[in-house]
């Protein structure tokens, strides 16, 4: 009787003992994730095993690096051996495995490894973005009895963000693929262009200086900020008006023709204009396309005769150069170039003009004299230019001017 009774205790004793290690066996702390996160808490050990139970891992690090995982198990009580640590910390496990109670001391969590990568940083974010950085892991700190944990490694440099717009000297925004990389390199100023450049109905007259020391500086700015505005990102480039003036910046005279650049050029929509100066010494450029050369379109390509959407032809096609037909300065006056292009005085001068569209067969550079450097506009057929009505736009348009960029 004594016997069984004492062999009834043993195997019931057994039976609990296996199914405590048991329960301590399971990992419930295990996780893996995309980003980092906290650390799975570490398993408790029991007790009354043949070893303390495992504690659970901590979670991996994420992509930027979690964050510690938080104890390692318990290890058992009265175990041969305490449990060991969380198997696997966030970015270091905060603490190493506690001790069996009677056992062999749990061995500290091992710390999780930073972040694969830092975050890359934003782009456009500036000519000189930095890289990210990966966040370093954490050593775990030992367990009574057990080891310390591993530190985490950091994370590796994230990639660098990419260079931010850049700018020409005169601001324009220059962005790959759009109008700073085009073939636009030639429009004549449409009459909305330059009352909105100008803040005025009338225009500009005679006076283009634009905020600049001078006419020609001046006219060479309206050209820029039209271009970028119909295009965004032409801005970019080297815009020059088609003015003569008798003394320029550098206080010698220049000639509309020596300001261009060699050619090719080409209008908002990539047709030919003329493929270098001596086929803009032509009555009508020469190799133009033949849907423009008898009618230079304007910064959005739309032909000056009848820029408007209802396809109406307006008189409009009196355009300021200050040049005879070769290009070269006029005269030697300041009349013909609005005192170089300084003056909105009625009086102020008789600006020489050309012709984006012809009546038969016209210059495009050198045709008439307007009556006057005033601003003004009239875009319908009436004549010659009136000496009662002295602005640029008296015969037969608005003080328009031609923009070319130095390279298409």
């Amino acid at each position: 009787m004594t016997l069984s009774l004492s062999l009834r205790c043993f195997l019931s004793f057994a039976c609990v003992a296996t199914t405590v290690a048991a329960i301590g066996c399971s990992d419930p702390g295990s996780s893996t994730t995309t980003t980092g996160r906290s650390g799975g808490s570490g398993g408790s050990g029991s007790g009354g095993g043949t070893t303390g139970g495992n504690g659970g891992s901590g979670a991996t690090g994420g992509s930027t690096g979690g964050s510690g995982g938080s104890t390692g198990g318990t290890g058992g009580t009265g175990g041969a051996s305490g449990g060991s640590g969380g198997a696997t910390g966030g970015t270091g496990g905060s603490t190493g495995g506690t001790a069996g109670t009677a056992g062999k001391g749990g061995s500290g969590g091992t710390a999780g490894s930073g972040g694969s990568t830092g975050g890359s940083a934003g782009s456009g974010g500036g000519m000189d973005a930095g890289a990210g950085r990966g966040g370093g892991g954490s050593a775990g700190s030992a367990g009574a009895g057990g080891t310390s944990g591993a530190a985490g490694s950091g994370g590796s440099a994230g990639t660098g963000g990419s260079g931010g717009t850049g700018t020409d000297a005169g601001g324009g925004t220059c962005m790959p693929g759009d109008g700073g990389t085009s073939k636009f390199s030639f429009f004549a100023t449409s009459l909305v262009a330059m009352r909105r450049v100008s803040g005025s109905e009338k225009g500009f007259g005679g006076d283009l200086r634009f905020g600049k020391a001078d006419g020609l500086s001046g006219a060479d700015e309206i050209c820029r900020v039209i271009a970028d505005y119909a295009f965004p990102g032409a801005g970019c480039k080297q815009w020059r008006a088609f003015l003569s003036v008798t003394k320029g910046p550098g206080g010698t005279q220049v000639n509309a023709i020596d300001r261009v650049g060699a050619g090719p050029w080409y209008d908002r929509l990539g047709r030919v204009v003329a493929m270098n100066k001596a086929g803009l010494q032509q009555t009508r450029p020469q190799g133009a396309d033949p849907a423009i050369i008898n009618d230079l379109p304007n910064e959005d390509g739309v032909p000056n005769h009848a820029p408007d959407s209802n396809g109406m032809q307006v008189d409009n096609h009196d355009f300021l150069t200050g040049s005879d037909t070769m290009g070269n300065l006029y005269t030697s006056g300041l009349s013909g170039t609005c005192q170089d292009w300084t003056s909105a005085v009625g009086t102020g001068g008789k600006p020489r003009c050309g012709h984006t569209w012809p009546r038969g067969t016209q210059s495009w550079i050198s045709i008439l004299d307007e009556a006057g450097c005033a601003p003004g506009v009239n875009i319908v057929e009436m004549g010659g230019p009136n000496p009662n009505d002295p602005t640029v736009g008296s015969g037969g348009g608005y003080g328009g001017i031609y923009c070319f960029a130095l390279t298409p």
